[in-house]
């Protein structure tokens, strides 16, 4: 548009120099030339009207297409499938347990709650939702949201405690002498979450919404994994006394192309001796 500009600019300039050119050879009257030259003049400025500011134009252009990607409408229909959803996040848990109870010194003999803090930004939670369906309920509004996949909890110390397992083959937790540069307790689930979904702009591919529910897994791996300069990396597979099934509320946020979603376990994630309470949060990625 601009180079269209310039060419009808040079156009213009080029018709007044060339009706200039043509009275001088002419040898026509002053009046005549000043005319010509007006008329002219005139020309330029109808097409300097005809054509208006390119600049405004593009830049207009631009903000309607930045509105239509932003808006792009789409036809919804009653089954929708998402493939691989990934999300990213934090774990962590919420601390209930009454360490000078018994049940708690049998677990932790002389454990106490600092012995189980979290390096919080390094307690992360991977999801991997090997799909996610949504079925109209009603005018695509409201909607139930269901899938399948697995929840990978890693929960890292900043102390030294150490899992272990005592001649009666019960789990006991110890505060060990070594250093470790890396102490982390991992548990991985097999989960179908179940929500019903609240899509406040049906017509939007990118819109807003809520989903709210729960969320059955069930424990497959669990995993204590360690870094020492004395000892290397060990890992120690068991299965702590963690409670095989972990049932959670959910929620997933939609605002725009942004995914946010968090969980909150309903008790425990262990069978006894430790109340803690998991949860998780972070950013879900789907197309």
């Amino acid at each position: 548009m601009k180079k269209a500009f310039i060419i009808l600019t040079l156009l213009c300039i080029g018709a007044k120099g060339f009706s200039q050119q043509d009275s001088l050879k002419l040898k026509k009257s002053a009046d005549t030339t000043i005319t010509s030259a007006s008329k002219s003049d005139t020309a330029c400025c109808d097409m300097h009207h005809q054509f208006p500011d390119w600049h405004h134009m593009h830049s207009m252009h631009d903000m309607s297409a930045m509105h239509n990607m932003w808006h792009k409408k789409t036809k919804p229909t009653n089954l929708s499938t998402n493939w691989l959803v990934v999300d990213l996040g934090f774990a962590n848990y919420t601390d209930n347990t009454n360490y000078a109870g018994g049940a708690a010194q049998n677990f932790a003999p002389g454990g106490t709650s600092d012995w189980f803090k979290l390096k919080n930004n390094k307690s992360v939670d991977v999801n991997i939702w090997f799909f996610m369906q949504r079925l109209n309920v009603y005018k695509h509004v409201v909607n139930l949201k269901y899938g399948l996949g697995i929840e990978l909890n890693n929960y890292r110390y900043q102390t030294n405690i150490k899992y272990t397992t005592t001649a009666s083959n019960a789990t006991e937790v110890i505060l060990d002498t070594v250093p470790y540069s890396k102490n982390k307790l991992a548990a991985d689930y097999i989960t179908i979450p179940f929500m019903i979904n609240f899509n406040f702009t049906p017509s939007l591919k990118d819109g807003f919404g809520l989903s709210i529910g729960a969320s059955a897994g069930y424990l497959y791996s669990s995993r204590q994994k360690l870094i020492s300069p004395e000892f290397g990396k060990h890992k120690n597979f068991d299965d702590f006394d963690l409670d095989p099934w972990k049932i959670s509320w959910i929620a997933e946020l939609q605002l725009g192309p942004v995914k946010l979603y968090g969980s909150l376990a309903t008790k425990s994630m262990f069978s006894k001796g430790l109340d803690q309470v998991p949860y998780t949060f972070g950013i879900r990625l789907s197309n």
